[in-house]
């Protein structure tokens, strides 16, 4: 069984990836394996609405999309993790929601599991995490919860409010990475 976490925060080492790497140990405690595609370290285009896909079932852009569709479809469990930037994802996870629409003719990620991680300073969150499910739902994903982290400064997250009552946003993103793997181990079974 494999966890994927996609961080799709421009920072390295901020935020998002604190509570991702928080939800992936969950998930590696429960037995799974996890990897993470740091969008900080890659690059990957927008779509450019080429329609090859339709054709092909695949993304002709070559860049680092291409080893995350090779993650993915590996994955039985993603956690999608953005910052909140005006009421939304990140850039950086549009860009990689719009790419995914190579896989969806297909439905490669048809009955996977899917988890929301979103940070953000202030507001958005619910909108921002609603937006994830949806674009999951749309894949033919099966939800299993997300987490909400609130800080603004690197590092806020630590020791920060989640947005659950009374629970910090280290431990929902605890509760995200065991809800995660053991949905996945349950549709195994």
């Amino acid at each position: 069984m494999k966890i994927l976490g996609i961080t799709c925060s421009p920072r390295k080492n901020g935020n998002t990836e604190i509570l991702m790497r928080q939800a992936l140990k969950a998930a590696g405690m429960e037995g799974c394996e996890t990897e993470m595609f740091r969008m900080s370290e890659k690059d990957v285009a927008p779509c450019d609405a080429c329609q090859t896909c339709f054709e092909t079932g695949g993304c002709i852009v070559q860049d680092d999309m291409q080893e995350l569709y090779e993650m993915l479809e590996s994955a039985d469990g993603v956690i999608f993790g953005t910052p909140v930037y005006f009421g939304s994802v990140s850039a950086q996870g549009k860009a990689i929601m719009d790419r995914m629409f190579a896989l969806l003719q297909r439905r490669a990620l048809k009955g996977k599991v899917a988890g929301a991680l979103v940070v953000t300073r202030r507001v958005g969150a619910i909108q921002t995490r609603s937006l994830i499910y949806s674009f999951c739902i749309a894949q033919g994903m099966i939800v299993a919860g997300g987490a909400i982290g609130y800080g603004r400064e690197i590092g806020d997250v630590l020791t920060g409010v989640g947005g659950g009552i009374d629970m910090s946003a280290m431990e929902e993103s605890r509760v995200l990475g065991v809800s995660v793997a053991q949905l996945v181990k349950k549709l195994q079974s």
